[in-house]
């Protein structure tokens, strides 16, 4: 059975695909066959990984039918890790009329990836902007994964997305289901950092993973390289903390670990 994940936040520069490259990859690393869906015009998953969509072969032939998911499909240099890349021509896809192009995507996967069970997690990384690419991850996906940077501005935000959340699984999507709010660039040093921690706790305890991804330069460098901080800096906070989110989500999930293939 295939685990479609959705990363979401309408907000930039919090962690969207610093965590679906890294989660992706710990995921991987465990022996889970695992795709990214590069859902931003920006192609910053593909970048992070080294890998670029050729012409013809992106995220966007697919939403247009003229390509199947499979045939875009690019193996990465992690094992058990492939990505579906985009560039700046999938921003073409938000001018459509949203009036059934919502679910592009989702006709796109189940054609051609839920009976093939090729993959046990695809991990879609949003743009940041609730458009009609982010609407089609939506209604895909079983679950979200809610990054959340460590600044009280991100917490407006959040309220705003859990909003329209509720709207789309109202009128979209009845199974959609929120995975789990994410803490990202946390700095313990920082006294903002854990009062935004403490207001998370206090508001959103249920839905907030324990694991608590840190303010990293080796997180940040790690793109540059074309690696994830899996492989560029194993031993690292942000690597450990990826890991344990990964175990997390899998535990959530209720996904029993498997051994590396």
């Amino acid at each position: 059975m295939t685990t479609i994940i959705s990363v979401v936040n309408q907000k930039g520069g919090v962690g969207k695909t610093t965590t679906s490259v890294n989660v992706a990859s710990a995921l991987a690393k465990l022996g889970f066959r695992v795709l990214i869906i590069d859902f931003d015009p920006q192609g910053h998953s593909g970048e992070h990984l080294g890998v670029h969509a050729e012409n013809g072969k992106s995220a966007l032939e697919v939403l247009e039918k003229e390509k199947s998911l499979i045939s875009c499909i690019y193996a990465s240099k992690v094992r058990n890790l492939w990505i579906l890349p985009a560039n700046l021509k999938l921003g073409q896809f938000n001018q459509n009329s949203p009036v059934g192009r919502q679910f592009s995507l989702k006709e796109a996967v189940e054609s051609d990836l839920l009976d093939s069970d090729k993959f046990d997690f695809v991990i879609i990384d949003c743009q940041p902007s609730l458009s009609l690419l982010t609407l089609n991850a939506l209604v895909t996906c079983d679950c979200v994964l809610l990054p959340v940077q460590a600044e009280f501005l991100a917490l407006d935000g959040l309220s705003q997305l859990i909003v329209t959340l509720k709207e789309i699984k109202t009128k979209l999507h009845p199974k959609l289901s929120v995975l789990g709010i994410l803490l990202t660039m946390y700095d313990r040093r920082n006294k903002l950092s854990y009062e935004v921690k403490s207001e998370l706790e206090k508001n959103f305890r249920k839905d907030l993973f324990e694991t608590v991804i840190p303010r990293s330069v080796k997180l940040a460098e790690a793109p540059s390289f074309g690696q994830s901080i899996l492989d560029y800096a194993p031993d690292s906070p942000g690597s450990i903390a990826y890991k344990e989110l990964a175990t997390e989500i899998i535990n959530k999930l209720d996904i029993k670990i498997k051994k590396q293939k």
